[in-house]
């Protein structure tokens, strides 16, 4: 019971990984990118990442993603930003983001 307390803590920092084609070429030099929660920093994140996928991080960056302006039948507002962490594995070591953990 404390895993599954454990894994809902972890999943609550790393919310999904970011698959865009920026974060293809980040992957042929073992750097992986995820949506972060907002109020995580990098040793949450590289505890997280080191726990969930049992791989070693070699650093880790964390980007704030602004929300685009858009115009929504003649009235602008704007999305919702979010975070974003780009997570560096050591040599040697991959993750799969396109399998379920």
């Amino acid at each position: 019971m404390s895993e599954l307390l454990k894994n809902e803590s972890l999943y609550s920092v790393i919310r999904a990984p970011h698959i865009s084609e920026k974060a293809a070429r980040a992957q042929e030099h073992s750097q992986y990118v995820f949506e972060v929660a907002a109020s995580a920093n990098k040793q949450k994140v590289k505890d997280a990442v080191e726990a969930l996928f049992n791989v070693k991080v070699e650093s880790v960056n964390i980007a704030n993603v602004k929300g685009k302006v858009k115009a929504f039948k003649q009235r602008t507002g704007s999305r919702q930003g979010w975070r974003k962490a780009y997570v560096r594995l050591t040599d040697g070591q991959t993750i799969d983001v396109t399998a379920k953990p």
